[in-house]
């Protein structure tokens, strides 16, 4: 396995924003089922107590391991190969359901442009938004992080001339109405939070390709600290202007080119059209820059031994060429064969487990190898860290709690967990036969 470090912190800054975010492509779901003053509320609190801890967490794991394999390493050196394998085995597990929804969004804006197109037209085009990422990628990390930087740009740039264009319409303050109606209680809460909650989730996935990064150990922490940002204020600066000159009530799934239109004027459908296309690009290079970090992830495992060896191989460019390949094969029969919605809530219980096996590697580092540092290190002792790293977890408990009450999605979401958590030992197992019976 040889790797070629190109990634500049510039274009890990986008490629953490597309690992996270993406744009505010969701927001109007989130005002749509909560109402203005609840979905602005749970768009500054959940940063706050979300994100914000991770960030830090995962800022200084990053800095002390700055490893190709990202969070594999992390867990490996503070638990072991079998622990490190279940981290890896629930990160492939979520991301199978993550990367269908990618397909789904890039047809929900092309809808604004060709509102019919048959299954079979739906399906060829879910593959188009797989494979031309899959391309990008095989072309190696450096050719992801530049396209990632010229995506951001596009789409930051769209929902801040649509904000001014709002800004100069707005007739009323954006948080009122508080909540939409009958939106107040537990279930409304629990729609907010799991759509918030879901724009806000994975500070770490980038950390696999950290072998393929510049200056490392300092480099992923500061794209750390420019991301956040970016992403906090790509969400609430749209829907604060957006809000003040719109009714609310109207915004629907994928409206944004609507909402862009209405407070356009004459420039409205120019600035609909953009942000339509805006809304194309941004699921492709969300495919494109999580597929870049979960191709990594059968990468590390097999030079471990644990997949095989071909896996492991690299081109001349340092790209593990049948790493991805094999990564967008899976996802694309997933895509196609197993469309389940219901286990969305799956995914984040996945991710959840996936981020404790993280959250507690850094505290029994800190323990056990004190003086293992890198260029960050979060200024709290041992003990606030604990503290800190309850503040995330507690939040997904929270949202998964609230989201098993949802019999409809609650009990698909329990047992797709179940039996994703229960494979992982077995498989395990099996890849340690598997090598050594190679060995022998």
């Amino acid at each position: 396995m040889k790797l070629t470090r190109s990634v500049t912190t510039l274009s890990l800054v986008f490629i953490l924003y597309f690992c996270t975010s993406g744009g505010a492509f969701t927001m109007e779901t989130l005002v749509h089922s909560v109402g203005p003053g609840l979905a602005l509320l749970i768009l500054v609190i959940v940063p706050l107590v979300y994100s914000v801890p991770e960030v830090l967490i995962v800022g200084e794991l990053a800095s002390m391991l700055p490893e190709e394999g990202g969070y594999y390493r992390w867990v490996q050196r503070a638990f072991g190969p079998f622990w490190a394998f279940q981290n890896g085995w629930l990160t492939w597990m979520y991301s199978l359901v993550d990367m269908a929804i990618y397909p789904k969004l890039f047809i929900t804006y092309l809808g604004y442009f060709v509102p019919q197109l048959s299954t079979a037209a739906i399906s060829a085009v879910g593959l188009l938004v797989i494979w031309i990422p899959t391309l990008f990628n095989l072309m190696g990390a450096r050719r992801v992080g530049r396209i990632s930087v010229v995506a951001g740009s596009i789409i930051v740039a769209g929902f801040l001339a649509v904000s001014v264009a709002a800004l100069r319409q707005a007739t009323h303050a954006p948080w009122i109405p508080f909540a939409a109606p009958g939106k107040t209680g537990v279930g409304g809460l629990a729609v907010g939070l799991s759509i918030a909650l879901w724009n806000y989730i994975g500070w770490d996935n980038a950390s696999t390709v950290q072998g393929e990064v510049r200056d490392a150990s300092r480099s992923y922490p500061r794209a750390l600290a420019f991301a956040l940002p970016l992403v906090a204020a790509g969400y609430l600066i749209p829907l604060l202007t957006t809000l003040s000159a719109t009714d609310w009530t109207t915004w629907t799934v994928g409206g944004w080119p609507a909402i862009a239109l209405s407070v356009g004027g004459r420039f409205g459908p120019v600035l609909a059209a953009w942000i339509a296309v805006a809304g194309m690009i941004s699921a492709l290079a969300l495919f494109n820059a999580l597929l870049l970090s979960y191709s990594r992830i059968p990468l590390v495992i097999a030079a471990d031994g644990l997949l095989p060896a071909a896996l492991a191989r690299t081109d001349h460019r340092g790209t593990p060429r049948n790493a991805v390949l094999c990564s967008a094969v899976a996802y694309s029969a997933f895509m196609l064969l197993l469309p389940f919605g219901g286990l969305v809530v799956a995914d984040v219980l996945l991710y959840s487990l996936a981020l404790m096996l993280e959250f507690a590697s850094l505290i029994q580092l800190r323990r056990r190898e004190p003086t293992l540092r890198g260029a960050f290190r979060i200024p709290l002792g041992t003990r606030a860290v604990t503290v800190l790293a309850a503040l995330p977890l507690s939040v997904l408990a929270l949202v998964v709690g609230l989201s098993f009450q949802d019999g409809e999605h609650g009990f698909p979401a329990l047992v797709g967990t179940a039996v994703a958590i229960g494979l992982g030992p077995v498989c395990y197992r099996l890849a340690v036969a598997r090598r050594a019976r190679a060995r022998a």
